[in-house]
């Protein structure tokens, strides 16, 4: 009976699936095997999945009388018959037209319009059959077809819906496997007479994988129907839209069907997952741009706080103005001068949130400068951000009766700071800045740590690229990496490489990480070095999505060589540093690969240190329910 997915090889074509994109040569070969040739290098360089074209004989799709003399029949017929005469391929030029796709990396399909064609198809190995509009009451095509055991797409151009009802009929009861093209058959059709909305009752009254063959001018109308869910695109494509024929007209030039291809890819990575979440950058931007909660005027300890003592205003550092009847009506516990930034100390017990943070080796990221502001909620170990600035400052620091963890800086000022650099003289420098951070943990920082736990620095190996990926370089990027560790004095600490996300974001905008991501290339360069890891929940996910890995083979395979675990949920290849549950990741599949860890547990979520840490407190208390 019908599915929704039609699977061949090892593709498949479903509302689950990337977009199936047929370039439809047919019969813009006008009989040359050279163009068909380079009709095939259009469609595989433009990324097409697969590349069609049309196998008719003659003799068996018309009437003997009319093939022998067009001139008898209506004018239409008489046209149609003679272009076709005119641009036949023979079996041999397919064979090598399907030979040169294969070479192309292309999929080669072919649709049969009579049995004859069929069966030399059936010589070729098609993955699946598309039957093009004429034929979708073609019970008599069909039921060949259908002897193939091959998966089956029909357009339903030129077809009443009742037609269509009883082909989908037809199929279903045959155990076909297939799915329906919405269509216009004129060429080139009018917008006015596309219907997409077609595609919506095709796709709830069949449950089968529905698609869009198009025949209009222009790519906007095809890049609609992908966004309303569209499994298959097929359009027509030619060398050039002023040649003879009758398809060449409503076909897509080089330019405009390299561009179709692109903007669908970029389409589907847009259209994302049904939930939303923050991006880095996003984060970013809210600090800068966003409002907090601030006195308007000098309030007195002991007053309560009307609403005019309160008004918003940015960097959205502090309490949001979503909190600003919590505020109002609460009393101060101290004075607060005008245009202080509110904090939760400021208003004693108004908006106190409880957590069961019990999660054993949990731990959060602090800063130097709001380490003792916070009740974090007893955490077993700190983990400090230390920026570029932060290397050439002194810190009045207590004593913590923690286990102390130290993120090292990717960036000083505007430069990178790129252990993994090709450029002797970028490695060097970065080289020197983490030297610097391993010096002042030792000397300055570890002192007020008293713990017998060694304090570790956590590394990003850096391998950044602002343009593209040069994941091509890998290699040489992992022996400049390797170099740098063992130029490092890291006596007195333990040092710990990160794996990485794909799609890092670097002052501001979006670039490309290329090693340390693949749980193949970093257990190799951990089994060659000696190395060990700190692994990022959310980076290790951002990547899985990226590479369409699973992470938790990703996690198994990296297991044996980590010491420390930086915790948050991920969503897309950049949804960083969510909350626990509120992403993409499986814990229930993945924490069991942990079961037995006993090193820190830092639950890295973005700005989880606002409202009293109440999102790291939230964090761990989330991740007992896996543990």
């Amino acid at each position: 009976m019908a599915v929704n997915t039609l699977e061949f090889g090892e593709r498949a074509i479903g509302p689950d699936e990337d977009t199936y994109i047929i370039a439809e040569a047919g019969i813009n070969h006008n009989g040359s095997l050279q163009i068909a040739r380079e009709l095939i290098d259009l469609a595989a360089e433009s990324g097409a999945d697969a590349v069609k074209f049309q196998k008719r004989t003659l003799r068996e799709t018309y009437q003997t009388d009319l093939v022998e003399d067009p001139s008898i029949g209506e004018m239409g017929v008489e046209y149609t018959i003679s272009n076709l005469k005119d641009v036949l391929l023979t079996d041999d030029q397919f064979r090598r037209l399907a030979e040169y796709a294969e070479e192309s990396d292309i999929e080669f399909l072919c649709s049969p319009w009579d049995d004859e064609s069929v069966d030399f198809l059936e010589t070729l190995d098609m993955p699946f059959y598309k039957i093009g509009s004429p034929d979708m009451v073609n019970f008599c095509l069909l039921e060949r077809v259908i002897e193939t055991g091959k998966p089956i797409l029909l357009s339903t151009g030129m077809s009443e819906e009742s037609e269509i009802d009883q082909t989908v009929k037809f199929l279903t009861e045959r155990d076909a496997d297939f799915g329906l093209l919405h269509c216009r058959s004129t060429y080139p059709a009018p917008f006015h007479n596309l219907n997409l909305e077609f595609m919506r009752v095709l796709d709830e009254r069949y449950d089968v994988p529905v698609g869009y063959s198009g025949h209009e001018r222009g790519i906007a109308v095809s890049e609609a129907a992908v966004t309303m869910g569209a499994c298959v695109l097929e359009r027509h494509i030619t060398l050039s839209r002023d040649m003879q024929g009758p398809d060449h007209a409503a076909s897509l030039g080089p330019p405009g069907f390299k561009k179709l291809v692109r903007d669908v890819r970029n389409i589907e990575e847009s259209l994302g997952a049904g939930r939303r979440y923050l991006t880095r950058g996003e984060y970013n931007n809210r600090v800068a741009l966003s409002k907090s909660l601030v006195a308007a005027k000098d309030i007195e300890a002991g007053a309560t706080i009307e609403r005019e003592d309160v008004t918003a205003k940015s960097p959205g550092k502090g309490i949001s103005p979503q909190k600003l009847y919590t505020i109002v009506g609460s009393t101060a516990t101290q004075d607060i001068q005008a245009e202080k930034l509110f904090t939760w100390d400021d208003v004693g017990e108004a908006g106190l949130e409880t957590y069961d943070t019990g999660l054993e080796n949990w731990g959060v990221v602090v800063r130097f400068s709001d380490i003792d502001d916070h009740d974090w909620g007893d955490p077993d170990v700190f983990e400090f951000r230390v920026n570029g600035a932060d290397l050439n400052e002194s810190f009045d620091l207590g004593s913590y009766d923690k286990a102390l963890g130290i993120h090292a800086p990717e960036q000083k000022g505007h430069d990178l700071v790129d252990l993994s650099a090709r450029d002797e003289q970028e490695r060097s420098w970065a080289v020197e800045i983490i030297q610097q951070v391993i010096d002042k943990t030792r000397d300055e920082i570890a002192p007020h740590f008293p713990s017998e736990v060694t304090p570790r620095i956590v590394i990003h190996p850096g391998g950044i690229t602002e343009h593209h990926s040069e994941m091509e370089a890998v290699p040489e990027m992992n022996e400049a990496l390797e170099r740098s560790m063992a130029e490092l004095d890291g006596d007195g600490v333990q040092l710990l490489l990160e794996n990485m996300p794909p799609l890092p974001w670097i002052y501001g905008g979006q670039q490309y990480h290329n090693n340390f991501m693949r749980a193949e290339e970093i257990a190799e360069f951990c089994d060659r070095t000696g190395w060990r890891l700190c692994y990022d929940t959310s980076h290790a996910k951002l990547w899985c999505n990226y590479a369409d890995v699973d992470l938790v083979e990703h996690a198994r395979t990296l297991r044996p060589y980590v010491d420390y675990l930086h915790v948050a949920d991920a969503a897309g290849v950049d949804g960083e540093g969510i909350q626990i549950g509120d992403g993409e990741i499986d814990w229930e599949r993945l924490m069991p690969v942990y079961e037995d860890f006993d090193g820190p547990i830092i639950t890295e979520i973005w700005r989880g240190h606002e409202n009293r840490g109440s999102r790291f407190k939230e964090a761990a208390e989330r991740l007992q329910r896996y543990r």
